[in-house]
């Protein structure tokens, strides 16, 4: 099963494990369905956890935009008005 708290650090290893189970599953002629439960579980929890991993960045892309944008003088200045002063 995935550790969750290693497969989170990287969002490329993650995307190379899952494209390592769809070879698994493309090159089998006929599954082993104990393995491919196991596959299918850990694609699962990969999945999850570079949801979360996205949400994260995203979210830090956010925080550096909300930055620049207040670096150049366009953050919003709390008044609610962004007109010409």
């Amino acid at each position: 099963m995935i550790k969750e708290k290693t497969a989170g650090e990287n969002l490329t290893e993650n995307l190379r494990r899952l494209s390592d189970i769809t070879d698994w599953f493309d090159k089998q002629e006929e599954i082993d369905v104990e393995e491919g439960l196991k596959k299918v579980k850990d694609a699962v929890a990969l999945i999850k956890i570079s949801r979360e991993r996205l949400k994260a960045i995203e979210n830090e892309f956010e925080e550096i935009k909300r930055e620049a944008d207040f670096d150049t003088g366009k953050g919003d200045s709390g008044s609610g008005f962004e007109g010409n002063n």
